[in-house]
């Protein structure tokens, strides 16, 4: 079975997180799912952008098994396959350490919705995920970080919130493909860093009121959209 095109696709979601300055060395990976073949491609561990290739690409299997790949996958593995196991609308994931982003994160505090462009692209604020537990800490960290994630959005939808800061850690991403998960990932971090600037020049800013919000997400993504060309 050929898992070229995959790999290709993915490589280049992984290079765009490079070129969109979201990673650092390799403080980055991006995924993206084939559901028919049952298999994802993500970016292999600890390997720098600068040298990697579309071989380099490591096939694994929902239950983290490889299936392709001369490299061991990324570290963060465990917790993409939660994520596709749990969220069955998405396509693709990345994961940064981008600096507003993170900053938030290291603050364990969601990003209020200030504002019209946050609205155009998440549904109300960016949650931030509990803390993970002593306990879960102990048993397996990649995959209890992927269960802070989905514990989190018990009561959200991910197609709505295409996004999260994970306590404490940094920010994943989801979308249709791996590509639609970094754009989220650039836009998650320029909202990120809006959100900072707000905070900074009016502390006590109160969220964006509900109808403004309502408008600019639904005329974007609701059923009778009609931002954009059909």
């Amino acid at each position: 079975m050929s898992y070229t095109e995959l790999k290709r696709e993915v490589f280049e979601a992984n290079m765009e997180l490079n070129r969109r300055n979201l990673v650092v060395y390799t403080w980055g990976n991006a995924s993206q799912i084939d559901r028919s073949k049952g298999v994802i491609a993500i970016k292999p561990s600890g390997v720098a952008y600068e040298v990697m290739t579309p071989d380099d690409i490591v096939i694994v299997d929902l239950e983290n098994n490889i299936v392709e790949g001369k490299m061991r996958p990324s570290s963060d593995t465990k917790t993409h396959t939660h994520l596709y196991r749990h969220f069955d609308i998405i396509g693709g994931v990345t994961h940064t350490h981008s600096t507003y982003a993170t900053a938030w994160a290291q603050t364990q505090q969601p990003i209020p919705c200030y504002g019209t462009t946050h609205a155009d692209y998440a549904y109300g604020e960016i949650p931030c995920t509990a803390v993970m537990t002593d306990e879960q800490i102990e048993r397996d960290y990649e995959e209890e970080t992927g269960v802070q994630i989905t514990d989190c959005f018990k009561d959200r939808s991910p197609k709505e919130v295409p996004m999260v800061i994970v306590a404490g850690h940094a920010p994943f991403t989801w979308g249709k493909s791996g590509a639609d998960a970094v754009y989220h990932a650039v836009i998650l971090e320029e909202i990120a860093r809006m959100a900072y600037l707000t905070k900074t020049l009016q502390q006590n800013t109160a969220p964006l009121k509900q109808g403004i919000v309502d408008k600019h997400y639904l005329r974007k993504h609701g059923k009778n959209a009609y931002y954009g060309q059909k």
